[in-house]
């Protein structure tokens, strides 16, 4: 039985996904009855006697501030565990610590930046080896298998395309093969999509983003209702020791508290924004898997609740008409980074995705062109406006006489 369920009710029911939020592993203090889980800032624990204590020894172990946000992150997923880290790549690092030299790891081609980096300059030093795939062909990744595989690592929705792979399918392919398989749940959050249903095995967050939802604290979780990967895992999170501090932990808790209500909104707003460029003569392609014209808009419909706050688009007139986007929108500000309550801008072949290389990048679609909207809890007609005031500015001569067709992401 998970947390999430073992959560009940005074009807002895299991809480729903905001109560849950609001109350998972955030009981009243037991010795001061505080409402709100206070910040245990402190590096270490008092023994009862020699080999006793109350639960807590030494804070990169457990901290109580950490404890309750690793039972919310893992009631939310509907899992057995959650263990927190000081940020996404952390929680990255802890999970690929899983593997040895030797080992063979399919990943989806279109992954954010940072766990390219990570997985090509750090794990291959290590004698770990990687296959990059199209992951919305199922088959691909079955091909990819080869005799030293050992875990499949996928994002749904990908940062910055907005693919989706099929979970359900891939994970019978990862059970037929013993393979460990994890998923980046960054962008739909649990709130819109809960990978461990669908098959996967580990779940891993950049609470930075929406979890903790106002862009003021770095922060990654680990999610897995897997009784020997828990251990592994967190034997790894102890032994490397990249954890959270207990203030960091405080702050995502609480952004945790208003996920639902947030990511309602943050959907509505990105539906509208899609809308729009979809229409506007100087977009050339728009991924939004909310969008009916998306190709995997079923297969979204079928494995989430929702649609998310990202939407990505491609200006027409490539890197300079980009430019002049990103850096002439006011209330999108140029930031990397995504899922707080202001509106971001990015450019991901400059800025988040910069560590792949330009063929790489190319090859799956970042091209020079492409923008990545993180729509914020703005009034959307205010986040419209913003926008239209630049995109004509961008591509007047490209577009000028020019009969409009919109062209979607394959």
């Amino acid at each position: 039985m998970s947390k999430f369920e073992q959560t009940k009710t005074c009807t002895n029911k299991p809480l729903r996904f905001a109560t849950a939020a609001i109350h998972a592993g955030q009981e009243a203090d037991p010795v001061t009855g505080a409402l709100i889980t206070p910040i245990y800032q402190t590096a270490t624990y008092v023994l009862e006697e020699l080999g006793k204590n109350r639960g807590y020894q030494y804070a990169r172990t457990h901290n109580p501030t950490r404890t309750a946000l690793e039972q919310c992150i893992a009631a939310l997923e509907n899992a057995k565990y959650g263990l927190a880290s000081a940020s996404g790549l952390a929680a990255a690092s802890t999970v690929l610590n899983l593997l040895s030299a030797g080992d063979h790891v399919i990943c989806g081609e279109d992954v954010y930046g940072g766990v390219y980096r990570l997985f090509e300059r750090v794990f291959k030093r290590y004698n770990v080896s990687f296959t990059y795939v199209n992951a919305r062909n199922v088959g691909e990744i079955e091909r990819a298998v080869q005799p030293n595989t050992k875990l499949v690592w996928l994002e749904s929705p990908t940062n910055p395309l907005l693919r989706l792979a099929d979970l359900q399918a891939v994970s019978e392919i990862t059970r037929h093969h013993n393979l460990i398989f994890v998923v980046d749940n960054t962008f739909a959050t649990p709130y819109f999509q809960r990978p461990l249903e669908l098959g996967a095995d580990i779940v891993v967050h950049s609470t930075t983003k929406y979890i903790s939802g106002h862009s003021d604290v770095i922060g990654g979780a680990i999610v897995t209702s897997n009784d020997a990967l828990y251990e592994d895992l967190k034997f790894y999170q102890n032994a490397v020791g990249a954890v959270p501090g207990p203030f960091d932990c405080f702050l995502i808790l609480r952004g945790a508290k208003t996920l639902s209500a947030r990511l309602r909104e943050h959907e509505r707003n990105a539906t509208a924004i899609a809308a729009f460029l979809e229409e506007h003569p100087s977009i050339e392609t728009v991924y939004y898997p909310g969008l009916k014209s998306h190709p995997q808009h079923d297969l979204a419909k079928k494995q989430m609740s929702g649609f998310g706050g990202v939407v990505s688009c491609v200006v027409k007139g490539g890197l300079e008409a980009a430019r002049d986007v990103v850096n002439g929108t006011q209330l999108f500000q140029l930031a990397e980074s995504l899922g707080g309550v202001k509106s971001l801008i990015c450019h991901p072949a400059s800025m988040t995705h910069a560590p792949i290389p330009k063929e790489v990048r190319e090859h799956c679609g970042i091209v020079d062109g492409l923008i990545r909207l993180s729509v914020g809890l703005e009034d959307a007609e205010d986040l419209i406006e913003d926008l239209e005031a630049v995109l004509p500015k961008a591509n007047t001569a490209s577009v000028k006489g020019e009969k409009k067709e919109v062209v979607h992401a394959g």
